[in-house]
């Protein structure tokens, strides 16, 4: 493997502000290892990883933030991480206590209301270059980093696809019947 240094991260990034992409991706590399996760994310096309996680540590090898980025760079792929768009250990404490999601859901939404710069930002970069936002929970409904994306997408970000191990699937927001 060829060391990825400083000038190729921002050669990749000059590259990919040109790059015109259609969709803001999300990943969940839960049930993979680093090898399926990378592969999967190439032959998607993905330039530029956004690590969704307020914490990016994992006990799955080759996940934590470190080790992550330095794999991703490997293969030629940008890593950046927002740890203002990743769900906030009270919220996350609370659901682990309640098994609540509409609860959760309610709360990491107000939470997500004061991070509109960070969300700007996204979208601005998912126009930009084609971006993956990634955390661990493998079925996106589920996991908070399909929210950051739509809000990505109302702030004037890109459509919103959903990889899985084989497919990828459009986003469907969910509607709570009143």
């Amino acid at each position: 493997m060829r060391k990825y240094t400083a000038r190729h991260a921002q050669l990749h990034f000059r590259l990919a502000e040109t790059v015109t992409t259609n969709y803001l991706y999300t990943f969940g590399y839960e049930g993979l290892d680093i090898e399926a996760f990378v592969s999967r994310a190439l032959q998607a096309g993905v330039r530029t990883i956004v690590d969704v996680r307020e914490l990016p540590l994992s006990r799955k090898k080759g996940f934590s933030k470190t080790a992550f980025r330095e794999r991703l760079a490997v293969a030629g792929i940008g890593y950046f991480h927002a740890p203002a768009l990743g769900c906030p250990k009270l919220v996350r404490d609370r659901y682990r206590e309640d098994a609540d999601w509409q609860r959760y859901t309610r709360d990491f939404l107000t939470y997500l209301l004061t991070q509109d710069a960070t969300v700007r930002e996204l979208a601005k970069l998912s126009r930009a270059t084609t971006a993956c936002l990634v955390c661990f929970e493998a079925d996106h409904t589920m996991c908070h980093r399909s929210y950051v994306a739509r809000a990505a997408h109302r702030a004037g970000g890109l459509s919103i696809k959903h990889l899985r191990f084989k497919t990828a699937v459009l986003d469907q927001a969910l509607r709570v019947a009143a």
